[in-house]
């Protein structure tokens, strides 16, 4: 039987007066899914997040959260399918012409804004020229500043013209795409549509309550098909035990679980028969990070020491309880630009040791290292709600100050950890993680050109050759070849050690069982998410 929602979810919900469900994709037969599955609308999806969006424009969303509610409310022009392969999104077909130097769009018609009003190239146009403006604090430009022009050949086909032959240029044109009627008088860093967005996705947007919660509702008119599940609730609950809780009391559907969850408590009856758990490798990484304009760390021997002082595998065992492997570089391990041949250093604190004296610094009568008066010792941030970062900076901590190195730690909410610490340039040392693009193009992360704030080179990294090797990357479109640079650089990274490389995590997904149609994939397990669909005699909420 269908319950309602909780008081304190009825409070924040609007019930809907939805029209007829109507599920079927008119490009690709294949899209639908099986009748005896027999498939219906209904229901409500509640997915717990430790974080809370920080603001929903596309083009400035650098964060998790805020990635993750754009990827239903907007669509890019293409996207990658369940094995990694780029399909088309709001392009119906391309063609790419002059050995890479111009990509032609051709984009479906009959796409439509949530406001009613129509998608055209204009809107393409539009969201490359702000891409492109310096006066919009977007960490995504490098991509587009390739581009020499964008024509608008009709409404509803491009021509990209490039300055030089880019690589990375298709898959680029993944970015969210957004409405030029809404935006084009609009000041992109400071305007009520970044909490009030409107895309052209398979979700529409409802409300947000900051640290609270964020609702979407299914768009009726998504061009590949309304989704079947009628409401989708982001619910922000930043302590990783009161999110365990929520599960345990079937108040959510949905989260990622701790090692710790996963491998030891999961396992009871009660979770067997309420729940599926998934497990596999992910496209991130995790990495101590050291601000390179800090005098502390602008000697790669000191970097090199801190990495050998460092147990790797003590922090899978003791921190994701063998859940990740060791990780040493800056592509994710599953990535056909790794580089396996890069070993990752020993434990070894005598070799730190023995560097650290080649630095400078010696043990003074506390045990402490000194060097010119000046003590070893700085402090490592990190993000509220991630106990595995958290532990991974105390094992961090603990096997430093074996070598004479004093480590604060300090954990700071979200939305000021981005904007008043890791933007402002105002740390130390910051224990983080990237999620990368299945394109191994990092140059927005390692380019010396991407230091300004609200762009990722945060740690303010330089060095010629791997720049040299960045924009070589982008020009080359031979695999073989660019697996080459992108071993280069992942070497060079590795031996210079800006990051300390820790360990590449699985993803740990915990997912209602009332959910059908999941389907694990390459490109993981939401890939097909506007497929999920609850029976009608298991369906929990009533949205209708």
């Amino acid at each position: 039987m269908k319950k309602k929602l909780p008081l304190i979810a009825v409070f924040f919900l609007l019930l809907l007066n939805l029209h007829a469900c109507s599920r079927e994709k008119k490009e690709d037969p294949a899209f639908k899914v099986p009748e005896s599955d027999n498939p219906v609308c209904g229901d409500t999806i509640i997915e717990a997040s430790i974080a809370d969006a920080r603001i929903l424009i596309p083009i400035l969303a650098s964060d998790g959260a805020s990635g993750q509610i754009c990827s239903l409310v907007f669509n890019g022009l293409v996207k990658y399918d369940k094995n990694l392969i780029l399909t088309g999104d709001l392009a119906q077909s391309w063609e790419i012409k002059d050995n890479g130097l111009t990509i032609i769009f051709h984009l479906k018609q009959g796409v439509k804004w949530h406001d009613g009003m129509p998608f055209s190239a204009q809107d393409v146009k539009f969201t490359y020229e702000k891409l492109i403006d310096p006066n919009v604090a977007t960490p995504y430009s490098g991509d587009f500043e390739k581009v020499q022009q964008v024509e608008i050949i009709d409404e509803y086909t491009l021509k990209i013209d490039y300055k030089e032959p880019f690589s990375p240029g298709l898959a680029s044109w993944a970015m969210n795409i957004m409405p030029k009627h809404l935006l084009e008088n609009e000041d992109m860093n400071n305007t009520a549509f970044g909490r009030n967005p409107v895309g052209t996705g398979p979700y529409k947007f409802s409300k947000w309550k900051t640290q609270d919660v964020i609702i979407l509702t299914a768009n009726d008119e998504y061009f590949e098909g309304r989704p079947f599940i009628d409401r989708y609730i982001f619910r922000i609950i930043p302590d990783s035990a009161t999110m365990f809780l929520e599960l345990q009391n079937l108040s959510i559907d949905f989260m990622g679980l701790s090692p710790l969850q996963y491998v030891r408590q999961v396992n009871a009856l009660f979770f067997e028969k309420n729940y599926q758990k998934f497990r596999y490798q992910g496209f991130n990484f995790t990495y101590l990070g050291y601000n390179l304009k800090d005098p502390l760390f602008a000697d790669a021997r000191v970097r090199q020491a801190l990495n050998y002082a460092v147990d790797k595998n003590e922090i899978i065992d003791g921190v994701l309880l063998g859940t990740g492997t060791v990780c040493t570089g800056p592509f994710a391990f599953r990535s056909w630009a790794y580089n396996d041949k890069v070993n990752p250093a020993a434990y070894d604190p005598e070799k730190a040791q023995e560097l650290l004296r080649q630095a400078g610094w010696v043990l003074n009568q506390s045990g402490i290292l000194e060097k010119e008066g000046r003590i070893f010792e700085f402090t490592i941030i990190t993000n509220q709600g991630n106990e595995e970062r958290k532990r991974a900076a105390e094992i961090i901590q603990k096997r430093l100050d074996k070598v004479g190195i004093k480590v604060k730690i300090k954990v700071i909410e979200w939305s000021a950890f981005i904007n008043e610490f890791i933007n402002k340039r105002n740390f130390d040392a910051v224990l983080l993680g990237w999620s990368l693009s299945l394109d191994p193009d990092i140059f927005d992360i390692w380019h010396s050109s991407k230091t300004r704030e609200g762009e990722f080179n945060f740690i303010s990294y330089s060095n010629e050759e791997v720049d040299k090797l960045l924009e070589r990357g982008r020009r080359e479109f031979d695999q073989e070849e660019r697996k080459k640079i992108y071993n280069r650089i992942h070497e060079i990274i590795y031996e210079e050690q800006p990051y300390m490389f820790l360990y590449n995590p699985n993803s740990l997904p915990i997912i209602n069982k009332r959910f059908k149609g999941i389907e694990v994939a390459p490109a993981g397990i939401s890939h097909n998410f506007i497929k999920w669909y609850v029976p009608e005699n298991e369906q929990k909420y009533i949205t209708r």
